[in-house]
């Protein structure tokens, strides 16, 4: 038993990562280290346990029924460390140090540089880390610190502020306007248009306005939100884009379609504990102070 009270955790976490990948070379690259250290922890963990807990299969790895009834407490050992390390940060009060923000690309190139620029010239102890990126990180496990959400966060213990909504609008090229004349509402369907190739947010917007659309209607498809906007600005037809995005660019213009545009919600979120560490709390007022004018 007192073997038992000595388990490393460091071992539990190489088990779960085994487990929850199902081959020792994925949970090496999850927790960043070799097949042969992951190799050595399970194996160090099952001489501690006196037990087997993975069988090599031709097919991977597969687990013992001792396993399996041990990923359940090594989970709840999982969630109680990291709740330990957030509620520690959570009490650190020097203001030095790094915040680490995660938000989509298009948010990342249009919007957040200057605002962290900012923060870089008034704070330069703090360090700035932006993870851009169009899938969602999780802020209970401190992949990021803050995020900028296009939708509001469900899962409990985050601390959420709704900043507004980001009108969207229609642009054209000037190239464009000067080689097929200025879209309107009744002639754009014979023009060129610029939209996504999976994604059906545009789609469905004019579906609910009564315009029987589909995808086929995109002369020119790209999901890359930075990409699809390069398309509308050299030229490739008539594309969607946040409004004040595209009023700052002097390729384009924007076009009057007598069209309802849906909005982008904007959100600040950040886990309950870390909302209160002071470089994370000047990190979010700055990120609400610059977005603010975005929104409607």
């Amino acid at each position: 038993m007192d073997e038992l009270h000595r388990i490393d955790w460091s071992l539990v976490q190489a088990f779960l990562a085994v487990a929850e990948t199902g081959s020792l070379s994925a949970a090496a690259r999850e927790l960043g280290t070799s097949q042969p250290t992951v190799g050595r922890q399970i194996r160090a963990l099952e001489e501690q346990l006196g037990a087997e807990l993975v069988q090599r299969r031709p097919r991977g790895l597969a687990l013992t029924s001792l396993a399996e009834s041990m990923l359940p407490p090594a989970r709840a050992m999982r969630e109680a460390t990291r709740e330990m390390a957030m509620t520690a940060a959570g009490q650190e009060q020097d203001i030095r140090g790094t915040v680490r923000i995660t938000a989509s690309v298009a948010m990342s190139v249009h919007h957040l540089p200057a605002i962290l620029a900012g923060v870089r010239s008034d704070h330069p102890e703090i360090s700035v880390e932006l993870v851009a990126t169009d899938s969602s990180r999780n802020l209970l496990y401190r992949e990021a610190d803050i995020a900028v959400r296009m939708y509001r966060p469900t899962q409990l213990d985050l601390v959420a502020r709704h900043l507004g909504e980001i009108p969207l609008a229609a642009f054209a090229a000037k190239s464009y306007i000067a080689r097929r004349g200025r879209p309107t509402a009744d002639t754009l369907m014979e023009h060129d248009v610029v939209g996504f190739d999976t994604d059906p947010l545009i789609l469905e917007g004019f579906r609910e306005a009564g315009r029987d659309v589909d995808r086929e209607w995109f002369s020119t498809r790209c999901d890359d939100h930075i990409a699809q906007w390069q398309l509308v600005r050299m030229g490739a037809g008539v594309g969607f884009a946040q409004q004040a995005v595209g009023r700052a660019d002097p390729l384009v213009e924007e076009l009057d379609l007598d069209f309802p545009f849906p909005e982008l919600p904007v959100w600040l979120t950040a886990h309950e504990a870390m909302r209160h560490t002071p470089r994370i709390r000047l990190v979010w007022d700055r990120l609400a102070e610059g977005l603010m004018p975005l929104v409607s």
